[in-house]
């Protein structure tokens, strides 16, 4: 039997709940920027190995272990993004909600692909530039589907977030937020990216992301448990979202221990890291970190953005410079590049998204004469 439609449920935006930032999703967000960031210096192979001159499993030989689960930090992001996007759509028409994510996200990309492209292409420089068609391909964010050469490795993960911000406007912002409405959406998505996954069919694979999704609707499910922490069906909705999602990261991560292979994740350590990420935004929409509400936070969650850009490519031209060129020791190249990759996205922050996101928004949300 389905019960009347609450009150609460019937105007078409009705009003966002009212609270104070929440600093400890901020640091949580750079928590998982940083994890990201081990990952890419130390705990995989490649172009890094390069930088280093060797393996960093040669560099790091006890940390790069410890190191390969820190790519898990884009899953913590995806959660996030699901919690923080609901936020955002909340109580806003499709124009708000499309202003302020294009604000929040086009300045800063746009200035580290530029950045990076030029870098790449100084003769000083080892690595391989993109072509200036792909380059200009790039600041679209559309390179992923175009096949394309990225210019910002890190850039296949706003390729997800983009088409869950897409997923999110047509079902959500567009008819109207509501309770009833998101829950909806949350199952409804669910079970046609089971049903994707089972049918492997690509174009339902590239529009419901079936690894990609559980993440997230838990995070969207966690908003509604920060609205009201007795709400069963949110709890739901976290609770499969984690089940899905903790599969969905082995089946992808896991590999049988091999000798030859760089690392090894065992699924203990990968279900551990997933099940630490939801819980972490458990907390936070609980409000048990309030006593953590420190104003560095806010600054740290600015710094995570641009810092997760830039991080990768450039810090390889650091780690090169640093330990290649000057000898210093591989755990002093590791923290200075981070610090160096710190002070570029303040650098980003301060003089590219103060002023370029306001500017943007207020363009994108004016309406023409």
């Amino acid at each position: 039997m389905i019960d009347a439609p609450a009150a609460a449920e019937i105007p078409v935006h009705p009003a966002p709940l009212r609270q104070n930032r929440l600093r400890a999703l901020d640091g949580l967000r750079l928590v998982a920027a940083l994890m990201v960031a081990a990952y890419h210096y130390g705990g995989r192979d490649g172009e890094v190995a390069d930088a280093w001159g060797s393996s960093p499993s040669l560099q790091f030989p006890t940390l790069h272990g410890w190191f390969a689960y820190g790519c898990l930090g884009v899953q913590v992001f995806f959660v996030i993004s699901g919690f923080v996007i609901c936020i955002s759509g909340w109580g806003r028409t499709l124009t708000s909600f499309f202003a302020s994510r294009a604000a929040r996200l086009l300045p800063a990309y746009w200035a580290a692909v530029v950045l990076v492209t030029v870098v790449f292409a100084l003769p000083v420089v080892a690595y391989r530039a993109v072509s200036p068609s792909d380059a200009l391909v790039n600041l679209t964010m559309l390179q992923q589907p175009l096949g394309a050469d990225r210019v910002l490795g890190v850039c296949w993960t706003l390729w997800a977030e983009i088409r869950f911000y897409a997923l999110f406007a047509l079902c959500v912002v567009l008819p109207g937020a509501t309770r009833r409405r998101i829950i909806l959406f949350c199952a409804a998505w669910t079970l046609a990216a089971a049903l994707a996954q089972a049918a492997r069919e690509p174009l339902l694979d590239l529009v419901l992301m079936p690894e990609y999704a559980p993440f997230f609707v838990g995070g969207v499910g966690l908003y509604l448990v920060h609205r009201d922490r007795r709400d069963a069906y949110a709890w739901g909705v976290v609770a499969v979202s984690w089940l899905l999602g903790q599969h969905h990261a082995v089946a992808r991560l896991w590999h049988a221990p091999d000798v030859d292979a760089f690392s090894y994740r065992g699924s203990l350590g990968i279900i551990l890291v997933v099940t630490c990420g939801f819980a972490a935004v458990a907390v936070i929409a609980l409000g048990w970190l309030r006593w953590a509400d420190r104003r560095w936070l806010t600054v740290a969650g600015a710094l995570t953005y641009p810092f997760y850009l830039v991080h990768e490519h450039l810090g390889w031209v650091v780690i090169e410079a640093l330990h290649q060129g000057l000898g210093l020791p591989s755990a002093a190249t590791a923290l200075l590049t981070v610090a160096a990759m710190l002070l570029l996205a303040r650098l980003f922050n301060r003089y590219v998204e103060e002023w370029a996101t306001p500017l943007l928004r207020r363009a994108l949300s004016s309406r023409p004469r």
